[in-house]
């Protein structure tokens, strides 16, 4: 049988070897055609009839196999180096598996040469098998070694550019712009640059830093991601739960001082529990004699009046948003319900909107306060309908609550509550994320979002098309735009700005100007005249794709930033990835059989369309931070595409695709209480598709990404020319395995963040952000990492920065967040020197 008296184990594993390689050869042969007809690379075909031969001679034992097999391994790498280089990323999924099946082959000398060949042929001889295993074993390992050590030098980080010439000043504690020992808004101030003064924690002692103190919140949502950044006033920590618990917090030991639920129910929850943070504000005569916070806003500066003025109750507030559409008002030093705010400390912001179902109107963001005006957008869940609530922004007194004025963009120069029966405009671009506020020019700078049906333009009125994806400033006193700077036209990509924007003063050649820099999803980042909106650095309008299901509304260009972008070159199928040849191809089928014209390609119902970036960015709402001193923006980007499709409307009612609140939905459905991605079968109600998107165009089995890594970085950027300094690949695969499994590799494969950063004066850059749940400092000069920490779950939230009782504190929230498929926490965590290393 088979050419042998008897079939030993050995015998039988090559025969099995041998159906693998054919099995294997098979499917690559079948999708290497398929890649060809749809005009993509032709060798998935060629190896998978080299394997199919390898598979049929090792079957019948024949060494043919081995020299074949060879001869195929080194076409692969041949073809592998010509497609691209010693990208060690790029090599894996082409070198790595034929490598292991090269292995196998070798292992299987031995029984396809015996000591006593029968087979005698110019190729085997009459020779031992063992001797030419060893042979090919250590030829394997010479190769592995080259290999390894070429990858390695050629995928070195490039080191880091030259900092910025000195020129853009010393720490000023009058500069609004700047945070002291305190943290008083979510950015540090309303200015939100997220850099500290503090200089304790440096390079030299940042690896002794500890964990000094540990809060949980005791709240943890089905839809988790709590996003939280406490403030820090006096010796207060102020922070909402991702269920909108309000909570005070001792600032050096972590003790819970008060703590206030203002009853928010899980049927309000949108997409995810969130609650980025809360607002501090103090009646400029009554600040306590505690604050240490600078001018900026939120907190007035003024001396205490008298004791009796800083004890009134509510003369320090604390005001958050909620997620059923509510801002609460509480006394900073008790809790209790502020009574002089609305009814009883509470204001409904959904006023004016007409029946609101539960979470379709959800305040995630903290308000601002700015001369005496809370200004405050909200959430409207995305992809349901389009005739949603409005996106109306409204400002309210900041002590009683009382409706100062509402910019609906749909009833120009009316500012007050809809007449009766009325509502505001419906589906109109809303602002979900977190706005930035100047007091000193009484404006409020809005990064608005999209219209409701994210992906379909057809039916939008002009106002819409003018404010959708723009930053609009807003003057608090008359609540009307000052001036608008818009960063897509007619948006169907859902490239709604996510990022708050930064005030800072920068360097021109006609002296120093009030700017504001921008940072978007497509990964531009803006420089404007904060006063204007004009820009300071170059934007170009360049050509835009065409086509679509909606031709006639694609815009002939769309603006780009030239000061800098954070965005990667155009895709190409060699930028398809996975563990294996196998997925790979598929992935490149996928690639070519989608409609794919670079940024901004048309979306489309007969076909997917790769969004690329896709709508996480870029830059979303951790946004970006800024040394102010030594003139360096650090941006933290998203680097993964999207896989979408516009779905007809009589499909996704097949599919079972119905807005929140329809009685047809059942509980699998995703709008209908499963934890899917936005935009994973969102209905967009009212218009003639719904919306299918792969976020992160995941493989359907591994649920690896099929764009090669890295998947995020952090760079660091010029902020007078927008050069780069430095650009590293940001996070690890030590929680990102195939088939959902951890790897626990530390390996830096680039992942996706959700989060940003705070800088330090003694050039320390803390971040977490990334799915690999570690807490790093970073060196601002170099981008290396000097520190890092695993935290207990997933850090998708902004660390901060205080200094109290003579101690710089770090502290971040937990919360992980169920998109990013992050474990689930409640820790507010503090870190600090030892005792003994302060001072």
């Amino acid at each position: 049988m088979f050419g042998r008296d008897r079939l030993g184990a050995g015998d039988w594993a090559v025969m099995a070897l041998g159906v693998l390689f054919g099995l294997i050869g098979v499917v690559l042969t079948i999708g290497g055609g398929w890649l060809i007809a749809v005009g993509g690379s032709w060798y998935y075909l060629l190896a998978g009839l080299g394997l199919i031969a390898t598979g049929a001679l090792l079957f019948v034992r024949r060494m043919e196999a081995f020299w074949l097999y060879l001869l195929v391994f080194v076409l692969t790498v041949i073809w592998a180096l010509f497609e691209v280089g010693l990208n060690g990323w790029a090599l894996v999924p082409r070198v790595f598996a034929p490598f292991v099946l090269l292995l196998l082959v070798i292992a299987a000398i031995p029984v396809l040469a015996p000591a006593r060949n029968r087979w005698v042929t110019p190729w085997s001889g009459r020779v031992s098998g063992k001797p030419l295993m060893l042979a090919g074993f250590g030829g394997a390992a010479v190769f592995a070694l080259i290999a390894g050590v070429a990858v390695a030098a050629a995928n070195r980080p490039d080191p880091a550019g030259p900092m910025p010439e000195a020129g853009f000043g010393a720490p000023d504690p009058a500069n609004p712009l700047q945070v002291g020992a305190d943290w008083p808004a979510y950015g540090g101030t309303y200015g939100a640059q997220r850099y500290s003064p503090l200089t304790q924690i440096n390079r030299d002692n940042v690896g002794d830093l500890e964990r000094v103190w540990e809060f949980n919140t005791g709240d943890i949502p089905e839809k988790f991601g709590a996003e939280t950044t406490p403030l820090k006033v006096g010796d207060t920590l102020y922070l909402c739960s991702a269920m909108n618990r309000l909570i005070a917090l001792d600032a050096a030991s972590g003790l819970e001082k008060w703590s206030y639920d203002p009853g928010v129910t899980e049927d309000s929850v949108p997409y995810t529990a969130a609650c980025r943070g809360v607002v501090y504000y103090a009646e400029p005569e009554a600040t306590p004699a505690s604050a240490t916070a600078p001018t900026a806003a939120p907190v007035a500066a003024a001396t205490v009046a008298s004791t009796e003025a800083a004890a009134r109750p509510c003369a320090a507030r604390i005001i958050e948003g909620t997620l059923d559409g509510r801002l609460i008002a509480v006394d900073a030093r008790t809790g209790v319900p502020c009574a002089d705010f609305g009814m009883g400390g509470q204001v409904d912001i959904k006023q004016g909107m007409g029946e609101v179902i539960p979470g379709m109107v959800s305040i995630t963001s903290p308000p601002v306060v700015v001369q005496g005006v809370i200004v405050t957008g909200h959430q409207v869940l995305d992809g349901q309908y389009r005739a949603a609530p409005s996106g109306v922004i409204q400002g309210f007194d900041v002590i009683t609550g009382e409706l100062r004025w509402a910019w609906d963009m749909g009833r120009p120069g009316e500012t007050g509550l809809p007449p009766e029966g009325e509502t505001y405009t419906l589906g109109t671009p809303n602002m979900w994320t977190i706005a930035t506020g100047d007091e000193e020019l009484g404006l409020v700078y809005l990064p608005m979002g999209n219209s409701a049906g994210d992906y379909y333009s057809s039916d939008r009125a002009p106002y819409e098309n003018e404010y959708a994806t723009a930053l609009v400033a807003i003057d608090v006193n008359t609540g009307q735009p000052a001036w608008h700077f818009q960063t897509v036209y007619m948006d169907v990509w859902d490239y709604d700005l996510g990022s708050q924007a930064t005030l800072i003063d920068f360097p021109t050649s006609g002296g120093v100007l009030p700017a504001i820099v921008l940072p978007s999803k497509q990964g531009d980042i803006y420089v404007l005249d904060r006063r204007t909106g004009q820009p300071l650095t170059p934007v170009e309008e360049r050509p835009a794709p065409q086509g679509g299901v909606e031709p006639d509304q694609r815009t002939a260009t769309q603006p780009f930033s030239l000061f800098h972008t954070l965005a990667k070159p155009d895709l190409t199928e060699r930028d398809m990835w996975g563990m294996s040849p196998i997925d790979q191809m598929i992935c490149r089928i996928q690639y070519r059989q989608a409609s794919y014209e670079g940024i901004y390609t048309p979306p489309t119902a007969d076909r997917r369309w790769i969004q690329y970036p896709g709508y996480n960015g870029g830059s979303d709402w951790g946004g970006i931070a800024i040394d102010p001193y030594r003139g360096v923006i650090i941006a933290n980007y998203n680097d993964t595409p999207n896989y979408n499709r516009l779905v007809p409307r009589e499909e996704a009612s097949e599919r079972g695709w119905f807005p929140r609140g329809d009685p047809r939905n059942a509980e699998t459905n995703p709008r209908g209480g499963n934890l899917s991605a936005e935009g994973a079968g969102d209905p967009q109600w009212g218009l003639p598709y719904a919306i299918d998107v792969n976020a992160g165009w995941r493989m359907p089995f591994t649920n690896l990404l099929c764009k090669q890594p890295p998947y995020g970085g952090i760079r660091a950027i010029d902020l007078r020319t927008g050069r780069t300094i430095w650009d590293r690949v940001f996070g690890t695969a030590r929680k990102n395995g195939p088939f959902n499994i951890p790897s626990m590799m530390p390996i830096n494969i680039g992942t996706p963040n959700n989060g940003g950063s705070v800088i330090t004066a003694s050039g320390l850059i803390f971040i977490a952000a990334a799915t690999d749940d570690l807490i790093r400092a970073i060196d601002i000069e170099t981008g290396e990492t000097v520190w890092q920490d695993a935290l207990p779950a997933g850090g998708q939230s902004n660390p901060m920065i205080y200094e109290q009782g003579g101690r710089q504190y770090l502290v971040i929230m937990t919360g992980g967040h169920h998109f990013m498929e992050t474990k689930a926490g409640d820790q507010v965590i503090a870190y600090a020197l030892p005792d003994r290393r302060v001072g």
